[in-house]
């Protein structure tokens, strides 16, 4: 179900909870809302649809992934960027890893860990703002 997206910063600056099992909904919801805005988006959290709990997508070219509970282990390399965000108006400056490795679960709340570089590793670390109540 496409969600309505949340521009409050009050609730956006709220850490996200573990989600468990019973979040499976979730990331179905937040599948369609950014399968529903990939004109101007290219990765969410849980909490851009109102819902508190570690849950990102990322957009890979065609394909969309889903990571729960992700934490970044390892990084390398660091960039000055500006960003924009589907919930907050305007850009602005950040600075991001240009590689980083993430230990997170899958839809299937399968363990995984991979390694990512440049813009996904940018969308991965913006997403991760997110469940950690941060703004940029």
């Amino acid at each position: 179900m496409i969600r309505p997206i949340v521009h409050d910063p009050a609730a956006l600056s709220v850490p996200a909870d573990l989600a468990t099992p019973a979040d499976t909904q979730v990331l179905t919801d937040l599948l369609d809302t950014l399968a529903a805005h990939t004109d101007n988006c290219v990765g969410m959290a849980a909490n851009m649809i109102g819902v508190n709990k570690q849950i990102i997508v990322v957009q890979l070219g065609p394909f969309a992934i889903a990571m729960i509970n992700p934490k970044i282990i390892d990084h390398h390399g660091t960039y000055e960027t500006k960003e924009g965000c589907l919930s907050l108006p305007g850009e602005r400056p950040t600075s991001r890893y240009h590689q980083i490795t993430v230990k997170y679960k899958d839809q299937h709340f399968k363990p995984q860990q991979q390694r990512f570089n440049d813009f996904t590793a940018q969308i991965i670390q913006h997403e991760l703002d997110h469940c950690a109540g941060k703004l940029i």
